[in-house]
């Protein structure tokens, strides 16, 4: 039996269901319910016998006034003359009672309630000279509980003898308002544990409801795979956390989506690329071992062969490269460079490139353009940009790069900008992505990975930068990048042997 239990897992059933969401906020909700009901429960008891010991005081001060009006004190004795019609009233008086004169001697009093309303000689000598009114709560013998007022009276002489002080206590029992207070007590809690009851059946209704959304958006996180991560959960509508739980988890699915999708396009993409230079190697090789007879005919096969190794290599390089920048593996060794020379070098490098593609290729540069960055990426981000323009830049077409300030005068502004075929609006928010690249009826003949400009944005985010995008399908596109300016590059003034104050540095191709 035990190893039943162990394999079909009986034993973590009840685990499970204890340590369930559900079950957790239901006792969440009923270990502060109940609590609560209590303390309700006892404030509200506190209330109702302060409330009936209230009217029984007030009760008991006006039975003190008639008091003094139906008796006098005579000889050192009490003395009642009632009204016939006040006989009632009077028995009720001197139910609980108690006279004494002020050395604490006692004059009358009821001896059936008499434990209620004893007092020592000192507690009455003290009422006696203060002149106060005293109330306190007392037993009698059998343990009723009694509500007594105490307090100082005099007698009516007879000129030209002074009034003498007597001490009265009368009160009323209080056994009445305890039996209803414990009444209510009772009946209070006694329907606690059915109030209970229902707070724990209401609290699991309410947890139900609360985690059955949560139940929803996980079977629907169960029906999505890899081949279907454009599903999406629809909304509930409600505009609470839950909702915007699911829009995240919408918007997750969304990248993982396209993170796949890019995964996906750089396997065909990559495995195209390599394929070529491979088959062509393997072809070469075959020639070379099949075919060739004279020392230059290897030679030849051999050179091929090696021309297509090196652009294996050259996509090997560019795939680790930017692994290692992204992961952080890439450090940026940082000098003050003039952003404007290192165009002008980076240019002069692509002039026969664009002399064999029939391209026009310019440079404006203006002086000063001083910043602070890692040269070597700068060259290979103006290399990536002028390589993207004249790939998509048919024959005859321009290109033109641009240095000078910016608007603000934090950062030097170096722009980018073609004649090509254009980028749709669609694509602009997608073209820096990895793998990432373009597809139209004029781009799926160009050969490349898509990821030169993920190298662009990678290095302008390095250096602080910014880098901003405009394009025209059928007219061209227009990078530019500001890259934050050296701010102590005052001694550098000049060093360019440009006198100008803006030199316009034009070279241009043979069309």
């Amino acid at each position: 039996m035990a190893r039943f239990t162990r394999v079909f897992g009986m034993r973590e059933l009840p685990v499970r269901f204890v340590r369930g969401l559900r079950v957790r906020l239901m006792l969440s909700y009923v270990f502060f319910f109940v609590p609560l009901l209590i303390g309700i429960g006892v404030f509200y008891r506190q209330i109702l016998q302060t409330q009936l010991e209230g009217r029984e005081q007030a009760a008991l001060e006006e039975q003190w006034d008639a008091a003094k009006e139906y008796f006098t004190i005579e000889n050192a004795r009490p003395v009642w003359s009632p009204e016939p019609e006040d006989a009632d009233v009077v028995a009720q008086l001197k139910n609980v009672y108690l006279i004494a004169d002020a050395n604490g001697n006692y004059l009358d009093y009821n001896a059936d309630t008499y434990a209620a309303v004893s007092f020592s000689a000192e507690e009455i000598r003290q009422i006696v000279t203060q002149s106060k009114q005293d109330f306190s709560k007392r037993w009698s013998k059998v343990g009723e509980p009694f509500l007594i007022e105490a307090g100082t009276v005099f007698d009516d002489p007879k000129p030209p003898r002074k009034k003498r002080r007597y001490f009265l206590a009368i009160g009323r029992s209080l056994a009445g308002t305890q039996a209803d207070v414990s009444k209510v007590t009772k009946r209070y809690f006694f329907l606690l544990p059915v109030t209970i009851l229902l707070s724990i059946l209401l609290g699991w209704v309410v947890a139900g409801g609360a985690i059955r959304p949560v139940n929803s958006v996980a079977q629907a996180a169960q029906n999505i795979t890899g081949s279907n991560l454009s599903l999406q959960i629809p909304l509930r509508g409600a505009g609470d956390e839950l909702d915007h739980l699911i829009e995240s988890f919408n918007l997750m699915t969304a990248r993982l989506n396209q993170s796949f999708e890019q995964i996906r396009r750089f396997s065909t993409d990559v495995s195209h690329e390599l394929r070529t230079p491979l088959t062509a190697i393997r072809g070469q090789l075959e020639v070379a071992l099949f075919t060739a007879d004279t020392p230059e005919q290897y030679r030849e096969a051999m050179v091929n062969a090696l021309e297509d190794v090196e652009r294996l290599s050259s996509i090997v390089r560019a795939l680790l490269l930017l692994s290692q920048a992204e992961s952080g593996q890439l450090a940026l060794q940082k000098s003050t460079l003039d952003l404007g020379e290192v165009a002008l070098e980076v240019v002069d490098q692509f002039q026969i490139p664009a002399q064999e593609k029939k391209i026009t290729l310019k440079a404006q540069i203006a002086p000063g353009a001083w910043i602070h960055a890692d040269r070597t990426q700068i060259e290979r981000l103006l290399a990536n940009l002028l390589s993207n323009a004249m790939k998509y830049t048919p024959g005859g077409g321009a290109v033109e790069v641009r240095v000078g300030p910016s608007e603000s005068p934090a950062f030097v502004s170096l722009e980018v900008e073609d004649t090509g075929v254009g980028i749709p609006s669609d694509n602009l928010p997608h073209i820096f992505d990895r793998f990432y690249r373009v597809r139209s009826a004029m781009t799926n003949q160009i050969s490349g990975l898509g990821l030169g400009l993920s190298f662009v944005s990678w290095i302008v985010q390095a250096h602080d930068g910014r880098i901003e995008v405009a394009s025209t399908v059928g007219e061209g596109t227009r990078f530019r990048i500001l890259l934050p300016r050296e701010t102590d590059a005052a001694h550098h003034t000049g060093t360019t042997g440009m006198g100008s104050a803006v030199a316009s540095v034009t070279l241009e191709t043979s069309s």
